[in-house]
């Protein structure tokens, strides 16, 4: 009796909770290849209380994209090693950038809203967010004034 899993990545969880047994059925390979690959760091299994190794739906959707590339694409393990750390930093990068494109936008905003208040009424004044008490009196200096 065959069963069939679906996996949707986006919904994917990172929880640590599926038996080797359930995740090579999941993945619809052997556990004893589930080993072997985290042996090779293709994927990094958790470890339960009494060592027995944990995966996530995400490393299943992981195993079944290395069976994917070995099986129908014909790559070697090394490559889809490669191929799965290309990915990730991909993916981190890309996340990187949304921050930074973010930053960038806000940074736009903030220098548009500037721009609408016009122009500082004179050079010599800088503005500040901070409020005091404090009184700077300013003296001009003289000619014979030393520094």
């Amino acid at each position: 009796m065959t069963e069939e899993f679906v996996v949707s990545v986006t919904e994917a969880s990172d929880a640590k909770v599926l038996m080797i047994s359930v995740a090579a059925r999941m993945a619809g390979m052997h556990p004893q290849t589930l080993r072997q690959y985290d042996r090779l760091g293709l994927v990094q299994a958790g470890r339960a209380a009494g060592g027995g190794r944990r995966y996530s739906v995400r490393d299943v959707v992981l195993l079944r994209e290395v069976q994917r590339l070995s099986q129908d694409d014909g790559v070697n393990l090394a490559g889809i090693k490669r191929i799965i750390g290309l990915e990730q930093l991909v993916e981190q990068l890309q996340e990187r950038m949304a921050v930074m494109e973010a930053e960038l936008a806000a940074a736009y905003r903030r220098i548009a809203e500037l721009e609408a208040v016009g122009p500082y009424p004179r050079r010599d004044l800088v503005p500040t967010n901070r409020t005091t008490t404090a009184l700077v009196v300013w003296r001009p200096r003289r000619s014979g004034d030393v520094e």
